[in-house]
This record gives structure tokens, sequence and C-alpha cells, in this order.
């Protein structure tokens, strides 16, 4: 059987085995992360709900259930490539993975449309249970072609990431540095939980610098159809970091780095 037979099939096995090794440990992959988004939800809607006013006409709650759907979209989708791709360096059995014939492409896409599976089921999730709290707003969203957009490309661009990530990652300390010094801060401060036209001229500066703004804003935007930033211009941010991101996941999986070694 010639490669190009056997490449599709390398695909589908090993996306149908990154779902699978989520989905058996839902609870804790799926439901956790929706119960954490949750609390978020109860902890600073009830108790900001009446004090603070982003947008007007739109109660607090409302405003930050777009931001908490995305944060969970975003952070499931990077731990799904990162963790998978570490476990499986430091068990030893990423050389089964490396056997077949399986394209670095094929490789690649795999992982990141797994990621893309896991941050959008939790997303889901969050949307879910957030329909409690704000059902106006969430069930009528103003553009929800937006909200698809980005959700996609913000899952696949932190899958992307997750796999750089683990790839460079030889322990389990490594990876946590990324989500603990790069991943983390760079959600918490994206505009999550308030508008960064509130904030001081240097640290509005600083979150439009974040890509992880975009993300929430452009997501955001498709609910209200308001945000702090133009559509177009974080679909463009969004778009152009996902391209570079993946060209250096690429090129890494290309040589080898750090895996055939």
């Amino acid at each position: 059987m010639s490669l190009s037979l056997t490449l599709p099939i390398g695909f589908r096995t090993l996306f149908y085995k990154e779902v699978l090794r989520f989905w058996k440990v839902s609870f804790q992959t799926v439901a956790a992360p929706v119960l954490t988004a949750v609390l978020y939800l109860l902890v600073f809607g009830q108790v900001l709900q009446e004090r603070v006013q982003i947008f007007e006409g739109i109660g607090y709650s409302a405003f930050l259930i777009p931001g908490l759907i995305m944060m969970s979209v975003l952070q499931n989708a990077f731990a799904n490539t990162s963790s998978s791709l570490i476990q499986s360096k430091i068990m030893g059995n990423l050389v089964f993975v490396l056997l077949p014939p399986i394209s670095y492409g094929a490789f690649f896409a795999a992982y990141v449309l797994a990621a893309v599976v896991r941050g959008l089921a939790v997303g889901l999730g969050v949307f879910a249970v957030a329909l409690w709290f704000a059902p106006t707003e969430l069930l009528a969203p103003a553009a929800p072609l937006w909200i698809g957009v980005f959700a996609l490309l913000g899952a696949a661009l932190m899958g992307v990431l997750g796999l750089i990530a683990g790839i460079v990652s030889d322990k389990f300390d490594q990876l946590a540095a990324f989500q603990n010094f790069i991943v983390m801060p760079a959600t918490f401060l994206s505009g999550v939980f308030y508008s960064v036209h509130g904030l001081p001229p240097f640290w509005q500066a600083a979150s439009h610098a974040n890509p992880f703004f975009y993300m929430v804003d452009g997501f955001r935007f498709g609910f209200f159809a308001r945000a702090d930033a133009s559509p177009w211009l974080s679909l463009a941010v969004v778009a152009g970091t996902l391209v570079l991101a993946c060209a250096v996941a690429l090129h890494m999986l290309a040589r080898g780095t750090r895996i055939r070694n």
C-alpha cells in the first residue's frame, strides 16, 4: 500500500486516539473545567452584577459569560495537546506514534483537531450552564458567525501552542512553566473579567499587545456587537498569530525537534 493511501488512515487513527484519550476521563477533562468557569461566574457575577456595567444595557454577568467561555476553550485546547505529548514522552510510548508511516502534517492535524474538539466541548458545556444566568443575551447573539470563527481560530491557535510547548518540554515542570507563566497570565489579562478601556494607558497598550485579548474580544463581539477593538482587527491578529504558530510547529515536527532523539 502506498504512503499516500495510509496517511488518511493514520490521521483518523491518531485523531480518534487523541479524542478518546480525553473523553475517557471526561469528568476530569470536560466537567471539571465547566465547574471552574461556573464558580468564577457565581463569585464575580453575583458580587459585581449590581456594581459594574461595562456596556450600556448589558449586565455584568452577561458581559462576563463570553469571556469565561473563551477562557475555558483556550486553556483546555492548550492542555490537550501539551499534556498528551509530554505524557507520551515521559511514558515512552511516543515511539509507537512515530513508527507508522504518518506524515508530520497528519500528526500535526490530528493533535490540533483533537484539541479543538476538547476546547469546544468545554466551551459548549460552560455555555449550556451559563444560559441559566443570562438566557436573553446568550440565546439571541448579535453576530453568531463571529462567535464560531473566533472559537475555532482560538481553539486551533491554543492547540498549536500546546503542541509547541509539548515538543520543547521534557518534564512536567517545564510544561507547567508554560501554563503558569505564559498561558494563565495572558488569559487573565485578556479582558475576560473587565474592559481594557478602564485600564491605565500603559496596561491598555500591554493588553493590545496580547493576542489573547483579541480572541476574547472578538468572541464577545459575536454576542453583543460591541467590543473594545474592531472584530476585523481581532480577526487579523488571531489569524496571523495562528499562521505563525503553525509554521513554527510544522517546522519543528519536520525536523523532529526533541521528538526523534
